[in-house]
This record gives structure tokens, sequence and C-alpha cells, in this order.
């Protein structure tokens, strides 16, 4: 199947899985509706559906999204109250208050014209009480010199400020002001009695020294402001409500090519390089998709090359390996013979043949070592399994190297694991040699078997390692000392160790530098014994 098959199968995948989360969520709303519709739920089933019902977090995208929707939507809700509140408040106190100056005019230029001037308390009273009477009022107070008269003696005459006193004396027209008492609103009125140029009476004129008050309660008015505030405050909650249901529904517009992506960006974490996502549509989401998609194809393409650049490499080392052998068997054959005939040669002569000899021995070594970690490359290696006595497997590799004399063995007898001996015997070769090389004695070598592991311990008493040769111990043709361009190591011995170590399911470690000790090796792999198996 081509590239472009691939991508538009896996495009048809993620709108597949896409509708078919969508419809599951959808099926399974209506099944639990019809379900509560039919009979009460159990509390298992109660469980299960609240299991079920995906809440928006409130640290995701989708829970920022709806908070800040409501909570727009609750300020804008608020503030429209309060204006609202404001501005019908101001309008039916100003009506109220535009109706009872109104009448206050009219009823008191209807009953100035009964008062004589100068008056008496009993003619105050009486048009007090009158005045009262007729208007929508609490209070009615009539003031003439020293004379003061009330349509409710008992009544509360504070509301009546000495302010509004000083205004109804000094302007010749009626005088108003509103003020709060004992939580309730009430609007004062005040205006001076005049003397018309015919003598009249009046609200208007010259003044007579007769001034009138009146308390009219405004608390009706308040009333039916505050009963509006509360029509508005009921209709906050469907409205937040339905904010966040139109949050929710966005933030699912929203959040779903999201997904789709996260989904396709998990897929190219795990390696399938040729997915892709759907672009549909101009906004900042298919922006994202289609910028996806070419990031994608260009990783794709790198890969690609990069694997084939690493196939064409580890073939190159592996054909070049196999070549090697069978001209290298022949030197090897031709210098063992110069070696063994080296004291009959003259001493230059001599000298070259062990030289030859040697690096011909140090070839081989690579070569053999380069054609072993090809083979872990490639994937082609396998385990031969047998149950190995730890201890004699150990001596073996000390004796078949010349070792035993120069290393300390701690070799516990009876511990027996299943594993592939000439493998272990790499490991162990590759870490005592190295410690021999470059640590110092002791060089002791411990096993040990214990919580279903086993672990074979290489510690030598040298300077140890340093931190930045510590980090690189096991990378390939790395070597301590890069000045050395010569050594007797190939750099690839640690490596394959290694290899071989992951090949039985475990691995090597490194001690943290410790005082009086130098490098400690720890191999670890899983003890399977014969029961085990």
């Amino acid at each position: 199947m081509s590239s472009t098959d691939a991508s538009t199968d896996e495009r048809t995948d993620e709108r597949t899985d896409a509708s078919t989360d969508e419809r599951t969520e959808e099926g399974t709303d209506e099944r639990t509706e019809g379900t509560t519709a039919k009979s009460a739920p159990s509390s298992a089933t109660r469980t299960a559906l609240r299991a079920r019902i995906r809440l928006p977090r409130l640290d995701g995208l989708r829970g920022r999204l709806v908070i800040t929707v409501v909570v727009v939507a609750l300020i804008s809700a608020v503030t429209a109250t309060a204006l609202a509140y404001r501005e019908s408040r101001e309008a039916v106190l100003k009506r109220a208050q535009n109706a009872a100056v109104e009448e206050f005019r009219n009823r008191v230029e209807q009953s100035a014209t009964e008062l004589d001037v100068p008056t008496d308390p009993r003619s105050m009273t009486r048009l007090a009480t009158d005045l009262a009477s007729g208007m929508r009022a609490s209070l009615v107070v009539i003031k003439y010199r020293d004379f003061t008269a009330s349509s409710d003696p008992s009544a509360d005459r504070t509301r009546i400020t000495a302010e509004l006193r000083v205004a109804v004396r000094t302007q010749n027209r009626v005088s108003l002001q509103r003020v709060e008492q004992g939580g309730k609103p009430w609007l004062v009125l005040g205006a001076p009695v005049g003397l018309d140029a015919t003598g009249g009476r009046g609200s208007s004129g010259q003044p007579s020294g007769v001034e009138i008050f009146t308390v009219v309660s405004l608390a009706e008015e308040e009333r039916d402001t505050a009963d509006l505030v509360r029509s508005v405050q009921n209709g906050l909650v469907p409205v937040v409500l339905l904010a966040a249901v139109l949050a929710l529904l966005a933030a699912r517009t929203v959040l779903r090519p999201v997904r789709r992506l996260a989904r396709a960006t998990r897929r190219l974490a795990t390696g399938e390089l040729n997915i892709r996502v759907e672009e549909k549509g101009r906004d900042e989401l298919a922006e994202l998709a289609h910028t996806f998609n070419e990031t994608a194809g260009a990783l794709e393409h790198s890969v690609g090359e990069l694997r084939e650049q690493e196939a064409l490499a580890r073939r190159f080392v592996a054909d070049v390996s196999h070549e090697l052998r069978t001209p290298l068997a022949a030197m090897t054959i031709v210098s063992s013979v110069l070696e063994e005939d080296a004291d009959q040669l003259t001493p230059d002569t001599a000298h070259a043949a062990r030289t030859v000899s040697a690096e011909t021995a140090k070839l081989t070594r690579l070569v053999d070592d380069l054609i072993e970690i090809s083979r872990f490359d490639a994937r082609a290696v396998a385990l031969t399994v047998h149950s190995v006595d730890m201890a004699e497997a150990v001596r073996g590799t000390l004796a078949a190297r010349g070792w035993t004399d120069r290393v300390d063995a701690d070799l516990p007898v009876g511990i027996r694991a299943r594993l592939d001996r000439r493998r272990l015997d790499v490991i162990v070769a590759n870490l005592v040699g190295n410690a021999l090389r470059h640590g110092a004695p002791p060089v002791t070598v411990t096993v040990r078997a214990a919580d279903d592991w086993l672990t074979v311990s290489v510690a030598d008493h040298g300077p140890g390692l340093a931190p930045d040769v510590a980090r690189h111990v096991f990378d390939r043709f790395y070597k301590a000392d890069s000045a050395r361009s010569r050594s007797e190591g190939s750099g690839l011995g640690m490596a394959i160790a290694l290899e071989n170590a992951r090949l039985h399911g475990g691995t090597i470690e490194l001690a943290p530098p410790a005082p009086g000790v130098g490098a400690v090796f720890t191999l670890r792999l899983p003890l399977r014994t014969e029961s085990a198996s």
C-alpha cells in the first residue's frame, strides 16, 4: 500500500473513531434517559451512570472555557441588574415625586384660600387635617411664626429637616427632599403660602409667613422597584445555565479536533509515522492540523532516510567484517608460524614477527566484536540456555584467561541459574579484564542470589571512574583516554557485555563512587532456576 493510501486510511480511522465516540456518548445518554423513565435505577446503576458522565475538569481547557463564559455571563447579568435597578428606581421615584409635588401644589392653592392671615392654632390644625385627608400624606405640618400645627401630633417631625425649612423660607416655591428613616424612603415637601396682588392666597406671591410641610411615604414605590429587581434576579439562574450549556457546546466543537490531534500525536509518538489528521475549515485549528500533517510528513521522510542509512551502515560493517575473516585467518596462521620461529631469526626480524602476530590478534578481536555488535543491531542473536553452576562458570572464565591468581573470587556453592554460559563468559571476561587493566589490585568477583535476582559484582581498588567517563562507559568505541588512539581494547567490550545482559533480561550497573573502593560493576540477571523454567 502506498503512503497516500495509508494516510487516507488513517484519516478515515480518525474520523470513524471520533464519530464512534460521539455516537457512543449520545447513545449512552439516550439509554440512560429511557431507563430512568421506565423505573428508578438502583444504587449500583446510579454509580455506574455517574462513572460514565465525564464532568469537565476545572484545570482543563474545557473547564476553563466554561468557567470564563459563565463568569462573563454572570458579570453581565449582575451589571445589567444593577443598572436596571438604578434606572427603574430613579424613574419610579421621579414619577412619584412629580405626582406628589403637583398634588401638593394644587391642594395648597385650594386650601390656602380658607386660611385667614394672621391665623390661629385651631385654624392651622383644621387646615392640616383637611390637607392630610385629601392627599396621600403621612403627615402635614403647618408653621406660622411661633405656632406649629400637625395633622398627627404624635408623628415624628424629624423627617422635616432644617435644610428644607431654610429652603422653604428663602424660596417662593415648592421645595422637596428625599430622606431615609427607619430603613424606609420618604418624600418631604414644603411650600410657603403667599399673598397675591388681589389679596388672595396660594403657593406664589408675597410670603404670608405661613409654611406648609407634608411627608409622603415612598415605600410602595420602593416595593415595586424591589419586585422588579427580584424578577430580574430570578432570571439570572436560567441565563447562567444557558451560558454554561452554550459554553459546553462551544468547547465540544473546539476540543473535538484538539482531541483528534492529541490521539494522532500519541500514535505518532509510538512510531506510526504515516498518521495524519483531517484538515477541516479555515480557522486556527485547521491551520494547526495542516502544520501537524506537514511535520508528520517531514518526520516520516527524515526517519525513513535515517533508517535506510542505518541499515546500509550495519550491512557495510557486517559485510566488511565477514570479508576480513578469511584474510585474517591466513594472516593469523602465518604470524603464528613466524612467532614460533622468532628465536631463530635476527633480533629485528623476530621483533617484527612478534609485532605482526600481536597486531593480527588485536585485529581479529576487533573483527569478532564488530560481527557480534552487528548481530545485536540486526536482532539476529538468540540465547542458548542451560542450567549453569555459577561458581563453576566464573572459575572457568578466570582459569581460561590465566586470571585465577590475580582475582579474589567469592563464589558460594549451590547457586544455579538458567542462562547462556558462553554469553555469561563474555560478560564476566569484559568486566574482570577492564578491572585488571584500568583498576588496581585486589580485584574481587562476588556472586550472590537473593530476591529472585542473580548478581555478579566485579570490584577493584583503583582510582575509580571520573563522572564524565562513567556517563559513557557503555558507549560503543568509547575509551577513557582519548589521547591513546591505539590500545589493547576495541572500545566495544562494555557495549557487548551490556547487550548480552539485556538479552538475558538484566542489566549492568556502575555503583556510585565510595571511599577506599574503585570501580564496582554489578551484573544483575533474573534468577531463573530449574523449577522456574
